[in-house]
């Protein structure tokens, strides 16, 4: 069990949804949050509701200037974790290049601009916790899926690069992998989301990940089963099942 008495967490995309949760889950853990996202009336209603100390600082992901300038007004933190994230549905065929670029600024390009505003210092310190989020539905390409799917397992395998190299020194590497979560985002779906998860659940598997020392959670592990194991399947039978009818 980590010890997150005293310890200076800041969260990047805490002012709703996942999230927020995971931001009580910390607070309540005893952590010192520093919350960020765009809108400053949340992140005002979401310190003021959380139990434990906790301040504020409103960035955007997709601006490198805004990022870098709250990354230095945060200061030294002991860990960070992303959770910033735009979805819209699409296929191929209706394909949106403003939505789309949207998703890659935001669930990739974000967290990295995120991690190299702070990952210098936890290397130099030989210390620091960075956690990212990515999705059951970046392990393969799924049908109606332009730009979130490719932004999630951009951010799955920068996790998983940053593993490779940090994995034996003092800075941890976690990667968390959803499936469906009840928030407005899952709300533009128009299909049934088996196993669907509330964000007080989620956030609840979320903090029990960050517990632990292991690398990579999926979740719900039974959901999760199909998609790591699609990995496997050859493209004649995954496109089959999995691509559009």
């Amino acid at each position: 069990m980590t010890e997150w008495q005293g310890k200076r967490y800041w969260i990047v995309g805490a002012s709703e949804g996942l999230g927020r949760e995971v931001a009580f889950c910390l607070s309540r853990a005893g952590a010192d949050l520093v919350v960020s996202a765009r809108t400053e009336d949340r992140l005002k209603d979401l310190v003021e509701d959380l139990p434990g100390k906790a301040s504020y600082i409103t960035l955007d992901v997709a601006d490198r200037a805004s990022v870098e300038a709250a990354a230095a007004e945060v200061g030294q933190i002991d860990g960070v974790v992303y959770l910033a994230g735009v979805y819209w549905p699409m296929k191929a065929q209706d394909w949106d290049n403003e939505k789309a670029d949207m998703m890659g600024e935001v669930n990739f390009l974000g967290a990295s601009r995120v991690v190299g505003s702070v990952i210098k210092d936890m290397v130099a310190r030989d210390a620091g916790h960075i956690v990212l989020v990515g999705s059951l539905s970046g392990f393969r390409g799924l049908p109606g899926a332009i730009g979130y799917c490719s932004s999630k397992a951009g951010m799955m395998a920068l996790a998983e690069s940053m593993q490779a190299d940090l994995r034996h020194t003092g800075v941890n590497v976690q990667l968390i992998n959803p499936g469906f979560i009840k928030t407005r985002l899952t709300e533009k779906n128009d299909f049934n989301m088996p196993f669907i998860m509330s964000p007080q659940d989620a956030a609840k598997e979320v903090f029990e990940h960050m517990n632990t020392d292991a690398f990579k959670k999926s979740f719900p592990l039974v959901f999760s089963w199909v998609f790591r194991g699609s990995q496997f399947l050859p493209d004649w039978i995954y496109y089959r099942l999995f691509g559009a009818k």
